[in-house]
């Protein structure tokens, strides 16, 4: 008896596929599989292993949170570095807690905040003028992007600058992101100019959708549109398809089925599926890392937010760096790490799908020693506690804080 003939997607329709984090999942499972049967050009997988790196999470975790109060892995963890309540001291300068234009401002600073995330590179660093801090990597980007959003930056109103619009971000330039980041001879920000780009196509495609973003285009706007009609509970992947749906277009990358932009979505020639979509590997990194940030504004909003564990871990070099390091991934060649790959190489695609996968079962080993299951401990949760701040310990130990794996940052990925 044969199967049901398959039924060819359209390419609106296998991108939307793609933008699934059922997708995201399935199509790492299926490398994670195939890496386990010994079929991967790149990687072993140790099972073994997989014990000890979740000892090492568990550890982390505790000292990170002895109390066991863990929030959410998101951006507003690095607004509050070096024990400071930065929105708690803006309170008063914000609209009144709990009103939808306080909100707005908050998802304005983190959406930004989230796409000049990716890696600042090993010699940036800011200086918090307000505190003397000196911070580097995502800590000192997610303070410097929390005072340029406090000066300013990106409001084309000087009266009121707590907002982002399109007409501000399209005013930002190399040199004022780059005083505003401290960047200089002496301290090079990677993937300047690519963070531009980002907020500037950013800025167009909130004009472009007023519908969406309102006659202010706002990245706040997001918030209107979800929860229209009074809307009190909004399931996760809805935030998440908002933000791939309405915000895909700002992503550089070339990867595209016929006019569909597909983000952070990467070919690996082992990938089965139907139709168009055989052979991409999504995995909307930034995009998911800004759905896990805007969590908490919605709920400070008083909207409840469902499904958290329908969204991936992410795919970034601490999650990914953690397996390599803790032993439950190999390189078949241990000479791989002494060169620099292309975010779109095989190996790094191999590298984050692999990641995805194993952070669901290195979650459920986690959860099982603090006796907790995922409704208390969301993915979300374990992430923070978690697996990212392990991979970065270890890093730490291992290469002074480098990633195990050199990756060439564009500024919009990594």
């Amino acid at each position: 008896m044969t199967g049901a003939p398959e039924v060819e997607l359209s390419a609106s329709q296998a991108a939307r596929l793609l933008r699934s984090t059922a997708t995201v999942r399935s199509r790492s499972r299926q490398l994670l599989e195939r890496a386990r049967a010994g079929e991967s050009s790149w990687f072993i997988v140790h099972d073994d292993a997989r014990d000890a790196a979740a000892d090492i999470v568990v550890e982390t975790t505790r000292l990170r949170y002895p109390d066991g109060d863990i929030p959410f892995h998101s951006r507003w963890r690095h607004f509050e570095a070096g024990g400071i309540d930065r929105l708690g001291a803006l309170d008063a300068a914000l609209p009144p807690a709990g009103s939808a234009e306080r909100t707005r401002a908050l998802i304005d600073v983190v959406l930004v905040s989230v796409l000049l995330d990716a890696g600042a590179g090993p010699e940036w660093t800011f200086r918090e003028r307000s505190s003397d801090l000196v911070l580097t990597r995502s800590e000192g980007l997610g303070v410097a992007s929390w005072v340029a959003f406090c000066e300013g930056v990106f409001s084309s109103d000087p009266a009121d600058p707590l907002r982002v619009d399109a007409t501000g971000l399209g005013r930002v330039t190399a040199d004022t992101l780059g005083a505003a980041f401290q960047v200089g001879p002496d301290n090079p920000l990677t993937g300047l100019p690519g963070r531009v780009d980002l907020l500037r196509r950013l800025g167009e495609v909130l004009s472009s959708r007023p519908e969406i973003f309102g006659p202010d285009a706002r990245p706040g706007g997001l918030f209107d549109h979800l929860t229209r009609g009074g809307r009190a509970e909004v399931p996760a992947v809805d935030i998440l398809s908002g933000v791939l749906e309405y915000l895909g277009p700002i992503w550089p990358s070339d990867n595209t089925i016929d006019t569909h932009p597909l983000g952070d979505c990467w070919h690996h020639d082992a990938v089965v599926g139907p139709g168009l979509t055989a052979g991409w590997v999504p995995f909307h990194k930034l995009s998911q890392w800004l759905t896990y940030s805007l969590l908490e504004p919605f709920r400070w909003a008083g909207v409840q937010v469902t499904g958290l564990d329908e969204l991936t871990g992410l795919p970034e070099y601490r999650n990914g760096g953690l397996l390599l390091d803790s032993g439950v991934l190999a390189l078949h060649e241990e000479a791989w790490a002494d060169r620099e790959w292309e975010v779109g190489d095989e190996l790094v695609v191999e590298w984050r799908a692999l990641t995805v996968a194993l952070l669901d079962e290195i979650a459920d080993l986690v959860r099982d020693r603090l006796d907790a299951d995922a409704a208390s401990m969301p993915l979300a949760c374990v992430l923070e506690g978690g697996t990212w701040a392990a991979g970065r310990v270890l890093a730490s130990r291992l290469r002074d804080g480098l990633p195990p794996l050199t990756i060439r940052s564009t500024g919009t990925v990594f």
